[in-house]
């Protein structure tokens, strides 16, 4: 195409003369600037390029990290990734070469985006988030994204939405709530870790870890503070009993001290509750992850513990009768996955009591069919939103409505294996869920979701709404 075929084709010559007589009009002291201001309004963005590349998550492990490219500026995005994966979400494409990064490379995925995504997307409205989202998925043909990869199209995803926010001119959280149809933002009430085990942690614990929730704050910045307070007490609680080596971290930056009873855990973080001072503001959450432990249909809590493992079986009664115990004891407000994920009928018993929340995790894995079949049954009655196991913005959107349509919580939930992307923070306002899980309140891929929630509480100023007790239905 030449250049008068270009500016015939978009109007150029008439949106330039519009430019200078809008600068005219305005007696603007920098007439150029505003000139090209004006022009980059009135010129639609499309995307041009989109570019991959492998990097290392929080673990050292690689992933994939995406540059849009639009005729407005370049959009950075990269894909979160778990240390387990499910049966029934979103596949993730790694290399599979024991010689490379002991096979964990994403090389096949980058070269899916380079090649094939991108030639797909050149010349769309980065605006336009669902038909973005549907031309990857159409090009993948399978059901779980297993032929371009879950972690190549939830980066070019987005990728795509941040682009998006930028042409609108409002910020991420913004655009994400009109694309959801929302109009209220809500700054969701942090999960902290506090204690890590399970998968996340080198100790005897079985449980994947033990949180606070300072649903009594009155905004997002005392509850930030309420969660550093109380992190660094916990760590002095330790220390005392075990040393400063008991103060190892786990993945997502919970201590993680040679502990193996979960009572004992929950002793520590209540002492350093009490320390702060903060005893009527902060409520306590764990994540159990019994699949883990789970052999047939009995539960193994030493299975970490080489000589107490396999003596010691729990049946689902049993769990059910000590997380009872537990949320008498200790001020419980919400418990993930504390069956298998294919032990439906204790979940939905343990639902139907109503002691807390019960949060699906590996039980539903972020899939629109195990959700809707948890609705029908009262399986559950909150969702812990991975958007790596659904694989795109759009899928993100519709699972978080289906649940807020049965009226359950909703947590948007880190991964273990993180980076410096903030994207998960503008995701949980822009849905209003109220819940936000996102690891400790230390390391800089972790502390890159809570502080981009400040900035989101400080740009809002009065218009900004803090979940607090509101945290389970906003």
């Amino acid at each position: 195409m030449s250049v008068q075929e270009y500016l015939d084709k978009h109007m150029l010559s008439r949106k330039i003369e519009d430019a200078v007589n809008a600068a005219v009009r305005a007696k603007t002291p920098d007439p150029v600037l505003f000139i090209s201001n004006h022009m980059r309004k009135s010129v639609p963005s499309v995307i041009t390029k989109v570019k991959a590349r492998q990097i290392l998550d929080s673990r050292g492990i690689p992933t994939v990290e995406v540059d849009l490219h639009t005729n407005k500026g370049v959009f950075r995005a990269s894909a979160p990734s778990g240390s387990s994966s499910g049966m029934y979400e979103a596949v993730e494409l790694r290399d599979g070469d024991k010689g490379t990064y002991l096979g964990n490379g994403v090389s096949r995925a980058v070269k899916n985006i380079n090649e094939k995504i991108s030639e797909a997307l050149i010349g769309m409205d980065p605006t336009l988030q669902v038909q973005i989202d549907q031309a990857m998925i159409d090009l993948d043909k399978t059901e779980k994204k297993g032929e371009l990869g879950a972690n190549a199209i939830l980066a070019v995803s987005m990728a795509a939405c941040k682009a998006g926010a930028a042409e609108k001119e409002v910020p991420l959280y913004k655009h994400i709530a009109d694309l959801a149809g929302k109009t209220n933002y809500h700054i969701p009430v942090p999960a902290f870790t506090l204690i890590s085990g399970g998968k996340h942690a080198g100790n005897n614990l079985a449980i994947q870890e033990i949180m606070i929730l300072p649903v009594g704050a009155r905004k997002f910045e005392e509850a930030l503070q309420i969660g550093s307070e109380t992190y660094q007490l916990l760590k002095a609680v330790i220390t005392e009993k075990y040393g400063s080596h008991g103060c190892n971290v786990g993945e997502d930056g919970g201590f993680a001290p040679n502990i193996s009873s979960l009572k004992e855990g929950l002793e520590f973080v209540k002492e350093a509750i009490a320390r702060t001072g903060y005893n009527e503001k902060i409520k306590i959450a764990i994540g159990v992850a019994a699949t883990e432990f789970c052999i047939g249909t009995k539960y193994d809590l030493d299975y970490k513990s080489p000589n107490k493992s396999g003596q010691n079986f729990k049946s689902g009664e049993d769990m059910i009768d000590m997380y009872k115990e537990l949320c008498e004891a200790y001020p419980i407000v919400s418990i993930e996955d504390p069956f298998d994920k294919e032990d439906w009928e204790h979940s939905k018993y343990f639902s139907s009591l109503g002691i807390c929340q019960v949060v699906g995790d590996d039980l539903l894995s972020s899939n629109a069919k195990r959700i809707e079949r948890a609705v029908q049954e009262a399986a559950c009655n909150a969702l812990l939103l991975k958007i790596n196991q659904v694989g795109t913005v759009t899928e993100a959107i519709e699972v978080t409505k289906l649940a807020k349509d049965a009226n359950w919580g909703v947590v948007i939930s880190q991964r273990s294996g993180e980076s410096e992307d903030s994207f998960l923070a503008d995701l949980a306002v822009g849905l209003a869920t109220g819940q936000i899980k996102a690891g400790a309140p230390c390391r800089g891929e972790r502390l890159a979701k809570y502080n981009q929630l400040l900035r989101i509480e400080e740009e809002l100023g009065d218009k900004s709404i803090y979940a607090g007790d509101d945290w389970r239905h906003c």
